[in-house]
């Protein structure tokens, strides 16, 4: 676990929203710790494979296809909606 302790730390040079409520002045102790990581195993980086796969499983599942032309037609329709 890490862990970062300043004894007697000068309170005007905290940031405001940590001072509020605090004498100019002062000194306080500070303690920072880092947050257990959760449980969850890390996210795998994928594979060329793997990315090829999921490719062909999305098309498998949506056969629908659109044409360069459909898709030109799209977006402009959407640009001048905004016009």
């Amino acid at each position: 676990m890490n862990r970062i302790v300043r004894e007697h730390y000068p309170v005007d040079r905290l940031p405001a929203d940590l001072r509020e409520g605090l004498a100019e002045h002062a000194t306080v102790r500070i303690e920072i710790e880092v947050e257990a990581a959760t449980k969850e195993a890390p996210e795998k980086l994928l594979t060329v494979q793997d990315t090829l796969e999921m490719i062909r499983k999305y098309r498998a599942e949506h056969p629908e296809r659109v044409t360069a032309e459909e898709s030109v037609a799209r977006i402009r329709e959407l640009r001048d909606e905004w016009d």
